[in-house]
């Protein structure tokens, strides 16, 4: 395989997610945790709790369980912790 179908095939994925990402900015996913800062608030100590104990905000454990409780699909549970620690818990990782 040459290194030029590689780098396509990965920008078009990358472009693929972000555009999965920006789709999910304008849905309700997203306006539930505007309107709702205590949601976000409640995350941010458990992403820190996790973070206390060596687990990232970003496991596929984590990823799973927030899809899960929120009855999301675990691309917009992911979209989900990526909008909730950039905006309200940017310490987290």
């Amino acid at each position: 395989m040459n290194v030029g179908r590689i780098v396509a095939s990965l920008l078009v994925c990358g472009l693929g997610w972000a555009g999965s990402l920006v789709a999910a900015a304008d849905s309700e996913l997203l306006n539930d945790v505007k309107r709702n800062p205590q949601l976000a608030q409640a995350m941010c100590s458990r992403f820190q709790d996790l973070n206390a104990k060596g687990t990232s905000a970003y496991s596929k454990k984590v990823t799973r369980d927030i899809a899960n409780e929120q009855k999301l699909s675990r691309q917009d549970a992911e979209v989900l912790v990526t909008y909730v620690v950039g905006m309200h818990c940017p310490d987290v990782r």
